[in-house]
């Protein structure tokens, strides 16, 4: 991927002249754009979008995302999973980079150069596509190279999404319903639903490429699908008194809320069409080269300054995903404080993060007490696991041999273990009978 794009940035830049004459020509026709402190969440990049909604966006993407999930538990250890993360965010930042810069080249060398065939160039996207067979037509293999580099960064993520998608829905959706699955009618069924998924997502693809330039409309369906999920996660971990109807009604309305503006923003773009990106090929009026530049033409009407939906549908793409979100926290919140709060007592305080005490860390500490919302201390379910381990040992017949812990029950079956749940004075449930059952839990 990185040799890719370098292979076209140093090719480019030769041909233009140097990455000096490449910088001016795009200072010069205002290509480089400063910072923009604008605070209206309806201003499509400003330091505002990009560094606050782009934190939820990222969340959603490298903290939920079943994609990178997956990876994260086939790590050895949960430092491992925590460095992959400290290592990812660098080189995106310089895949993202070179992408820019890639852009600059390929129009300072538009500047100087005709495009031979304009009519090839239906949309922006294709311009990078066109600026490479043009300019490594003479070096045999690079070309090559670039389609290399694309289907790598392309594939290595569809690959791992329909794996997600596969395994997700065999986990929780059929063998549930289907326990006695061999393992080869199971790894069949695996493949024809990652099949499947790769025929769904050729029609999105589709669908995609009507929503505008295919950054914007990637990053759009990630804040739209991600949002919620990001939220419900959030809801869970960081206020422990929130109940399953809560959480699912929040889910739900983020979704609607979600997709309302995803799919309002999409219509009213379709609906007038001069407001769209388009392709402006020009000729410049001294030596008759071409200039492209992908320019935003608006008519008299577009101009005008809009209201009501269609403000609401101009929100910033990168305000999506932390739109959805906090409307799912808020809806989740309301909803759980009226249908009967979780009693904290019940909530074990390894699976959450009390965020409230630590943001409010200058009351006093009977305030931040209440905040805590009856969840235990570590250190109290510490010592009422310890002493129910001794008791456990105790009434073993074998004291001396302890048994080994592992996802899933022991000395038990989990087929009718609920009826034999009951409460316990720590506030966690255990069976009847002094049979231990251990569960493993994750934050996950």
């Amino acid at each position: 991927m990185f040799a890719g794009q370098l292979a076209v940035i140093i090719v480019g830049t030769a041909k233009v002249g140097g990455i000096q004459d490449v910088w001016a020509i795009a200072v010069n026709n205002s290509m480089i754009s400063g910072i923009n402190f604008n605070p209206d969440p309806f201003v499509r990049h400003s330091i505002w979008s990009l560094g606050i909604g782009g934190i939820f966006l990222m969340l959603s993407l490298y903290g939920v995302n079943q994609a990178q999930v997956q990876r994260y538990l086939s790590s050895r250890t949960e430092k491992e999973a925590v460095m992959s993360c400290y290592a990812v965010f660098p080189c995106q930042q310089l895949v993202l980079g070179l992408g820019c810069l890639t852009g600059l080249v390929m129009f300072a060398y538009y500047q100087k150069n005709e495009i031979q065939n304009p009519e090839m160039i239906k949309v922006p996207d294709q311009m990078v596509l066109y600026f490479v067979m043009d300019i490594l037509q003479d070096f045999p293999g690079l070309p090559g190279l670039f389609v290399a580099c694309l289907f790598s960064g392309a594939l290595s993520t569809i690959s791992s999404a329909f794996n997600s998608l596969a395994t997700v829905t065999m986990e929780d959706l059929i063998k549930p319903h289907f326990p006695n699955l061999t393992e080869s009618r199971a790894t069949l069924i695996s493949k024809g639903l990652a099949l499947k998924y790769g025929l769904l997502c050729l029609g999105m693809a589709y669908i995609s490429s009507l929503m505008g330039p295919v950054l914007q409309a990637a990053l759009s369906i990630f804040g739209i699908v991600g949002g919620p999920l990001l939220g419900i996660f959030c809801l869970g971990f960081f206020f422990p008194f929130t109940n399953s109807i809560g959480a699912i009604t929040g889910l739900l309305a983020g979704l609607i809320m979600a997709f309302w503006i995803g799919i309002g923003s999409f219509v009213d773009r379709m609906s007038v069409p001069t407001a769209a990106p388009i392709l402006n090929v020009t000729s410049a009026p001294e030596g008759g080269n071409l200039t492209v530049v992908t320019t935003l033409l608006t008519s008299a009407a577009a101009a005008q300054s809009i209201s009501g939906l269609k403000k609401f549908y101009s929100l910033s793409y990168m305000w999506y995903s932390a739109h959805n979100s906090t409307t799912v926290v808020i809806v989740g919140i309301i909803v759980s404080l009226l249908t009967g709060p979780t009693k904290g007592r019940d909530v074990n305080p390894h699976t959450v993060y009390l965020v409230l005490p630590k943001l409010l860390f200058f009351l006093p500490e009977e305030y931040k007490e209440r905040l805590r919302f009856g969840v235990p201390h570590i250190a109290e379910v510490g010592e009422r696991h310890a002493c129910r381990l001794l008791k456990d040992k105790s009434d073993s017949p074998n004291p001396n041999v302890e048994d080994k812990a592992s996802n899933g029950f022991l000395n038990g079956h989990a087929k009718g273990a609920e009826k034999d749940m009951e409460e316990n004075d720590s506030g966690f449930s255990r069976p009847n009978g002094g049979h231990s059952y251990v569960v493993q839990e994750t934050s996950l």
